[in-house]
Protein backbone atom coordinates (compact mmCIF):
# COMPACT_ATOMS: atom_id res chain seq x y z
CA UNK A 1 0.00 0.00 0.00
CA UNK A 2 1.43 3.32 -1.24
CA UNK A 3 1.57 6.07 1.84
CA UNK A 4 0.60 9.43 0.39
CA UNK A 5 2.40 12.28 2.45
CA UNK A 6 0.12 14.55 4.12
CA UNK A 7 0.07 17.86 2.16
CA UNK A 8 0.56 20.05 5.15
CA UNK A 9 3.89 18.79 6.77
CA UNK A 10 3.87 20.86 9.72
CA UNK A 11 1.29 19.17 11.44
CA UNK A 12 2.42 17.31 14.55
CA UNK A 13 5.46 17.96 16.39
CA UNK A 14 8.14 19.11 14.28
CA UNK A 15 11.57 19.70 16.18
CA UNK A 16 13.50 22.73 15.85
CA UNK A 17 17.10 20.95 15.55
CA UNK A 18 20.25 21.97 17.70
CA UNK A 19 22.73 21.48 15.17
CA UNK A 20 26.09 19.54 16.53
CA UNK A 21 29.57 21.34 16.31
CA UNK A 22 32.76 19.35 16.62
CA UNK A 23 35.17 21.03 19.14
CA UNK A 24 36.50 23.04 16.26
CA UNK A 25 32.68 24.44 16.14
CA UNK A 26 32.71 23.00 12.42
CA UNK A 27 29.41 21.22 11.69
CA UNK A 28 29.35 17.44 12.20
CA UNK A 29 26.92 16.22 9.45
CA UNK A 30 27.45 12.33 9.66
CA UNK A 31 25.96 13.47 14.02
CA UNK A 32 23.48 15.87 12.66
CA UNK A 33 21.84 13.31 10.35
CA UNK A 34 22.08 10.88 13.41
CA UNK A 35 20.21 13.48 15.50
CA UNK A 36 17.32 13.92 12.86
CA UNK A 37 16.79 10.22 12.55
CA UNK A 38 16.59 9.36 16.26
CA UNK A 39 14.00 12.36 16.96
CA UNK A 40 12.07 10.21 14.29
CA UNK A 41 12.87 7.27 15.23
CA UNK A 42 11.49 8.36 18.95
CA UNK A 43 7.90 9.54 17.64
CA UNK A 44 8.57 12.97 16.20
CA UNK A 45 6.76 13.87 13.08
CA UNK A 46 9.84 15.67 11.44
CA UNK A 47 12.55 18.52 11.59
CA UNK A 48 12.73 22.25 11.44
CA UNK A 49 16.61 22.45 10.08
CA UNK A 50 18.08 26.29 10.42
CA UNK A 51 15.97 27.69 12.75
CA UNK A 52 17.44 29.94 15.53
CA UNK A 53 17.91 26.61 17.63
CA UNK A 54 20.22 25.45 14.82
CA UNK A 55 22.09 28.92 14.94
CA UNK A 56 21.19 29.56 11.00
CA UNK A 57 22.85 33.37 11.82
CA UNK A 58 26.50 32.06 12.02
CA UNK A 59 26.26 29.53 8.79
CA UNK A 60 27.77 29.95 6.13
CA UNK A 61 26.01 29.80 2.79
CA UNK A 62 27.35 26.52 2.13
CA UNK A 63 27.08 25.22 5.71
CA UNK A 64 23.28 25.90 5.67
CA UNK A 65 22.53 24.53 2.37
CA UNK A 66 23.92 21.08 3.82
CA UNK A 67 22.49 20.71 6.63
CA UNK A 68 18.67 20.88 5.18
CA UNK A 69 20.47 18.15 2.45
CA UNK A 70 21.73 16.33 5.37
CA UNK A 71 18.40 16.17 6.71
CA UNK A 72 16.22 15.66 3.88
CA UNK A 73 18.81 12.52 2.90
CA UNK A 74 18.37 11.28 6.85
CA UNK A 75 14.32 11.47 7.46
CA UNK A 76 13.36 12.11 4.24
CA UNK A 77 12.10 15.60 2.44
CA UNK A 78 8.24 15.68 3.35
CA UNK A 79 9.40 15.28 6.99
CA UNK A 80 11.67 19.12 7.01
CA UNK A 81 10.64 21.98 7.14
CA UNK A 82 13.74 24.35 7.03
CA UNK A 83 13.62 27.84 8.23
CA UNK A 84 14.53 30.27 5.27
CA UNK A 85 14.48 33.79 7.39
CA UNK A 86 16.72 35.97 5.90
CA UNK A 87 17.40 40.10 5.91
CA UNK A 88 15.82 40.80 1.92
CA UNK A 89 12.93 38.68 0.32
CA UNK A 90 15.38 38.10 -2.68
CA UNK A 91 17.19 35.69 -0.27
CA UNK A 92 15.06 33.90 2.04
CA UNK A 93 13.25 33.20 -1.92
CA UNK A 94 16.43 31.71 -2.77
CA UNK A 95 16.82 29.68 0.61
CA UNK A 96 12.81 28.31 -0.14
CA UNK A 97 14.14 27.47 -3.99
CA UNK A 98 17.28 25.64 -2.79
CA UNK A 99 14.39 24.05 -0.26
CA UNK A 100 12.36 22.94 -2.71
CA UNK A 101 15.20 21.60 -5.04
CA UNK A 102 16.32 19.07 -1.94
CA UNK A 103 12.79 17.99 -1.78
CA UNK A 104 11.17 19.83 1.25
CA UNK A 105 7.92 19.56 1.75
CA UNK A 106 7.93 22.92 2.87
CA UNK A 107 9.47 26.09 4.54
CA UNK A 108 9.24 28.21 7.61
CA UNK A 109 9.55 32.33 7.24
CA UNK A 110 10.39 35.07 9.50
CA UNK A 111 9.27 38.78 8.44
CA UNK A 112 11.45 41.00 7.90
CA UNK A 113 14.04 41.93 10.41
CA UNK A 114 16.23 43.88 9.36
CA UNK A 115 14.01 46.75 10.49
CA UNK A 116 10.76 47.40 11.56
CA UNK A 117 9.06 46.93 8.75
CA UNK A 118 5.37 47.74 8.21
CA UNK A 119 2.28 46.19 6.73
CA UNK A 120 2.94 46.62 3.06
CA UNK A 121 6.57 45.08 3.32
CA UNK A 122 5.40 42.25 5.37
CA UNK A 123 2.81 41.47 2.62
CA UNK A 124 5.38 41.87 -0.31
CA UNK A 125 7.93 39.69 1.35
CA UNK A 126 5.84 36.79 2.01
CA UNK A 127 4.37 37.13 -1.56
CA UNK A 128 8.22 36.83 -2.79
CA UNK A 129 9.05 34.18 -1.14
CA UNK A 130 5.57 32.30 -1.71
CA UNK A 131 6.81 32.46 -5.39
CA UNK A 132 9.24 29.53 -4.98
CA UNK A 133 6.34 27.24 -4.96
CA UNK A 134 6.64 25.69 -1.72
CA UNK A 135 3.98 25.99 0.98
CA UNK A 136 4.84 28.94 3.23
CA UNK A 137 4.63 28.90 7.47
CA UNK A 138 4.85 32.20 8.74
CA UNK A 139 7.04 32.38 12.22
CA UNK A 140 5.69 34.86 14.28
CA UNK A 141 8.44 36.44 16.72
CA UNK A 142 8.22 39.76 17.55
CA UNK A 143 10.53 40.29 20.63
CA UNK A 144 13.23 39.23 18.07
CA UNK A 145 12.20 40.65 15.10
CA UNK A 146 9.76 43.92 16.48
CA UNK A 147 7.72 42.97 13.99
CA UNK A 148 4.49 41.92 15.02
CA UNK A 149 2.35 39.65 12.89
CA UNK A 150 -0.83 40.26 14.63
CA UNK A 151 -4.34 38.01 13.70
CA UNK A 152 -5.32 40.62 11.64
CA UNK A 153 -2.29 40.80 8.92
CA UNK A 154 -1.94 36.92 9.46
CA UNK A 155 -5.04 36.95 8.12
CA UNK A 156 -4.30 38.80 5.27
CA UNK A 157 -1.37 36.53 4.57
CA UNK A 158 -3.60 33.68 4.39
CA UNK A 159 -6.50 34.63 2.54
CA UNK A 160 -4.03 36.09 -0.22
CA UNK A 161 -2.67 32.30 -0.14
CA UNK A 162 0.89 33.31 0.95
CA UNK A 163 1.02 31.22 4.64
CA UNK A 164 -0.80 28.31 5.41
CA UNK A 165 0.50 27.99 8.97
CA UNK A 166 1.47 30.33 12.20
CA UNK A 167 4.16 29.26 14.30
CA UNK A 168 3.40 31.52 17.16
CA UNK A 169 6.12 32.93 19.53
CA UNK A 170 4.36 36.03 21.00
CA UNK A 171 3.59 34.49 24.05
CA UNK A 172 -0.07 35.71 23.89
CA UNK A 173 -2.08 32.45 24.06
CA UNK A 174 -5.15 34.87 23.57
CA UNK A 175 -4.50 35.33 19.73
CA UNK A 176 -5.38 31.60 19.08
CA UNK A 177 -9.01 32.23 19.93
CA UNK A 178 -8.79 35.55 17.37
CA UNK A 179 -6.72 33.85 14.61
CA UNK A 180 -9.15 31.31 14.78
CA UNK A 181 -12.37 33.60 13.81
CA UNK A 182 -10.22 35.38 11.39
CA UNK A 183 -8.94 32.60 9.37
CA UNK A 184 -10.29 29.63 10.41
CA UNK A 185 -8.27 27.27 8.22
CA UNK A 186 -4.93 28.66 8.75
CA UNK A 187 -3.22 26.53 11.11
CA UNK A 188 -1.85 27.27 14.35
CA UNK A 189 1.53 25.70 15.46
CA UNK A 190 2.90 26.49 19.43
CA UNK A 191 5.78 28.21 18.57
CA UNK A 192 6.97 28.13 22.54
CA UNK A 193 7.25 25.42 24.42
CA UNK A 194 6.19 26.68 27.70
CA UNK A 195 2.58 27.16 26.12
CA UNK A 196 2.28 24.19 25.00
CA UNK A 197 -0.67 22.85 26.91
CA UNK A 198 -2.69 26.52 26.22
CA UNK A 199 -2.52 26.47 22.49
CA UNK A 200 -3.05 22.54 22.24
CA UNK A 201 -6.30 23.07 24.40
CA UNK A 202 -6.92 26.45 22.05
CA UNK A 203 -6.83 23.92 18.32
CA UNK A 204 -2.81 24.06 17.43
CA UNK A 205 -2.23 21.96 14.70
CA UNK A 206 1.40 21.46 15.44
CA UNK A 207 4.15 22.06 17.28
CA UNK A 208 7.86 23.69 16.21
CA UNK A 209 9.42 22.20 19.23
CA UNK A 210 13.02 22.67 21.28
CA UNK A 211 12.93 20.64 23.78
CA UNK A 212 12.54 17.38 21.81
CA UNK A 213 16.15 17.43 21.05
CA UNK A 214 16.78 16.23 24.71
CA UNK A 215 13.10 14.66 25.23
CA UNK A 216 11.45 13.51 22.67
CA UNK A 217 9.40 10.59 24.10
CA UNK A 218 8.40 12.95 26.75
CA UNK A 219 7.26 15.81 24.83
CA UNK A 220 5.70 13.52 22.03
CA UNK A 221 3.44 11.64 24.87
CA UNK A 222 3.02 15.15 26.31
CA UNK A 223 1.90 16.84 23.02
CA UNK A 224 -0.50 14.19 21.89
CA UNK A 225 -2.43 13.96 25.12
CA UNK A 226 -2.72 18.26 25.00
CA UNK A 227 -4.14 17.77 21.40
CA UNK A 228 -6.31 14.91 22.27
CA UNK A 229 -7.85 17.27 25.18
CA UNK A 230 -6.67 14.49 27.97
CA UNK A 231 -5.69 16.90 30.41
CA UNK A 232 -5.47 14.07 32.99
CA UNK A 233 -2.41 12.84 31.46
CA UNK A 234 -1.21 16.14 30.10
CA UNK A 235 -1.06 18.28 32.67
CA UNK A 236 1.05 16.19 35.52
CA UNK A 237 3.69 15.93 32.71
CA UNK A 238 3.72 19.25 31.91
CA UNK A 239 4.44 20.23 35.37
CA UNK A 240 7.51 18.09 35.56
CA UNK A 241 8.83 19.42 32.22
CA UNK A 242 8.05 23.27 32.78
CA UNK A 243 10.80 24.26 34.46
CA UNK A 244 12.76 23.01 31.27
CA UNK A 245 10.35 23.98 28.68
CA UNK A 246 10.28 27.66 29.95
CA UNK A 247 13.85 28.17 28.81
CA UNK A 248 12.58 27.66 25.22
CA UNK A 249 11.35 31.27 26.06
CA UNK A 250 14.55 32.83 27.24
CA UNK A 251 17.62 34.13 25.25
CA UNK A 252 19.86 31.44 26.19
CA UNK A 253 17.89 29.08 25.24
CA UNK A 254 20.01 27.82 22.30
CA UNK A 255 22.63 27.02 25.10
CA UNK A 256 20.07 25.36 27.67
CA UNK A 257 18.82 22.88 25.36
CA UNK A 258 22.23 22.13 24.31
CA UNK A 259 23.24 21.53 27.74
CA UNK A 260 20.11 19.20 28.23
CA UNK A 261 21.03 16.83 25.51
CA UNK A 262 24.54 16.64 26.82
CA UNK A 263 23.32 15.87 30.24
CA UNK A 264 20.90 12.94 28.56
CA UNK A 265 23.62 11.66 26.60
CA UNK A 266 22.65 13.21 23.42
CA UNK A 267 25.65 15.86 21.90
CA UNK A 268 24.57 19.25 22.55
CA UNK A 269 27.97 20.50 22.77
CA UNK A 270 29.23 24.37 22.51
CA UNK A 271 27.64 27.27 20.73
CA UNK A 272 29.24 29.77 17.82
CA UNK A 273 29.85 33.29 18.74
CA UNK A 274 28.18 35.51 19.60
CA UNK A 275 26.49 32.96 22.22
CA UNK A 276 28.55 32.70 25.31
CA UNK A 277 27.96 29.74 27.86
CA UNK A 278 25.34 29.88 30.54
CA UNK A 279 26.45 31.39 33.44
CA UNK A 280 27.33 29.35 36.45
CA UNK A 281 23.91 29.80 37.93
CA UNK A 282 21.85 28.98 35.15
CA UNK A 283 23.92 25.82 34.31
CA UNK A 284 22.73 24.58 37.52
CA UNK A 285 19.49 25.44 37.01
CA UNK A 286 19.18 23.50 33.41
CA UNK A 287 21.18 20.83 34.82
CA UNK A 288 19.03 20.27 38.35
CA UNK A 289 15.68 20.09 35.98
CA UNK A 290 17.15 17.85 33.71
CA UNK A 291 18.57 15.13 36.15
CA UNK A 292 14.88 15.80 37.39
CA UNK A 293 13.33 14.57 34.12
CA UNK A 294 15.96 11.90 33.75
CA UNK A 295 15.14 10.73 37.45
CA UNK A 296 11.45 10.63 36.62
CA UNK A 297 11.93 8.45 33.66
CA UNK A 298 11.41 10.98 31.04
CA UNK A 299 14.57 10.80 28.82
Amino acid sequence: MTTIPDPRPWRGVLVATALPLDDDLAVDYDRYAEHCAWLVANGCDGVVPNGSLGEYQVLTPEERARVVETAVAAVGGERVMPGVAAYGAAEARRWAEQAREAGCGAVMLLPPNAYRADERAVVAHYAEVAEAGLPVVAYNNPIDTKVDLVPELLARLHGEGLVQAVKEFSGDVRRAYRIAELAPDLDLLIGADDVLVELAVAGAKGWVAGYPNALPRASVELYRAAVAGDLAAALPLYRRLHALLRWDSRVEFVQAIKLSMDIVGRHGGRCRPPRVPLTPEQEAAVREATEQAVAAGLA
